[in-house]
């Protein structure tokens, strides 16, 4: 794997000033039911999802010129949202490439906010989007390969640590690993001892395997589409591995079983509404807390869960609060 110039502290301060007074500062919240527990609602943003910070910032960082002509990009949902509204304040258009197995309030939610919607199998989002962009001279802006992406999610690490600074240990979903490239880079860049774990489904667990093989290791749609949590069926990138191998402490892998019932536990202890992929960090806290005590030394210190999300579809948001799934 070739060498990369990696985010740094510095970068994630710069993405702040430019998110400010248009992402949501949100707060940390610590559910009275899970005492040494506190939860960063990112779906408390004005897309439902943490992404809104790194399309705002993606586009700050653009030249004029080249932010006029437009922009695309692949998404299962939240990022094609959050660049949808970061373009709609822009006045320029945008394209998203979704799966069309993507849920349907999410396809929704992009047309909303004024982007075009191109649906395509799964496997040819990015295919499909380069062949858009240079079709129509747009800018690719991708979820997650991109330093200007990572830097702006990883203001969630700089506001965690502001607001808890003797944090202990900050759990992070990993799909294609923007967020917790830049959460674990603000994190260990202003409190080293604190620990940063990713957590993933264990059915679209290639982050994990990628870390062991020291390589970006690629699972096939068919098989990390069997996870509900539909943000974290992406696999890493060079970039986004390169970050994760000098700054992540490791993975911790949740069933699908653990990850449904998280959301309705959430709606119900903390009255927080998560989608499937925002209530894995969660998750691994409710159930796997003898396995962050023995794997990283998580025992005393306050720990903090990040809540990417909210998008879900209000019908299996009810049965998973009445325990019906």
């Amino acid at each position: 794997m070739r060498p990369f110039a990696l985010v740094t502290v510095d970068d994630v301060r710069a993405a702040a000033a430019h998110i400010a007074g248009v992402a949501v500062r949100t707060p940390l919240l610590a559910p009275v039911s899970w005492p040494g527990l506190w939860l960063k609602p990112e779906n408390l943003q004005p897309i439902g999802a943490f992404k809104v910070r790194g399309a705002v910032h993606a586009l700050a960082c653009l030249p004029s010129n080249a932010l006029a002509g437009g922009v695309v990009t692949h998404s299962s949902g939240n990022h094609g949202q959050a660049l949808a509204f970061a373009a709609q304040r822009c006045g320029v258009r945008c394209v998203v490439v979704m799966p069309d197995v993507a849920p349907p309030i999410k396809v929704e939610a992009v047309r909303a906010l004024g982007a075009e919607v191109v649906l395509v199998p799964p496997a040819d989002r990015e295919a499909r989007t380069e062949q858009i962009a240079a079709a129509r001279g747009l800018v690719v802006i991708p979820p997650f390969d991109h330093l200007d992406i990572i830097a702006g999610q990883g203001t969630v690490g700089l506001e965690i640590v502001a607001d808890l600074p003797d944090v202990a240990c900050v759990l992070v979903p990993v799909g294609g690993g923007g967020l917790a490239s830049g959460v674990a880079t603000a994190v260990k860049g202003l409190r080293p001892s604190a620990r940063v774990v990713g957590v993933e489904p264990e059915v679209a667990a290639d982050a994990a395997e990628s870390l062991r093989e020291g390589r970006v290791v690629t699972w096939p749609t068919e098989q990390t589409y069997r996870t509900a949590a539909d943000g974290l069926r992406t696999n890493l990138s060079d970039l986004t591995l390169a970050h994760l191998r000098e700054r992540l402490d490791g993975i911790i892998t949740v069933t699908e079983a653990e990850i449904l019932s998280t959301v309705g536990a959430l709606a119900r202890s903390a009255r927080i509404v998560a989608e499937p992929s925002g209530a894995v960090a969660p998750a691994a806290w409710l159930h796997r807390r003898d396995e962050l005590r023995d794997r990283f030394g998580v025992v005393d210190g306050p720990v903090v869960a990040v809540v990417t999300g909210g998008n879900i579809d209000p019908t299996l948001l009810a049965d998973l609060i009445l325990g019906n799934t």
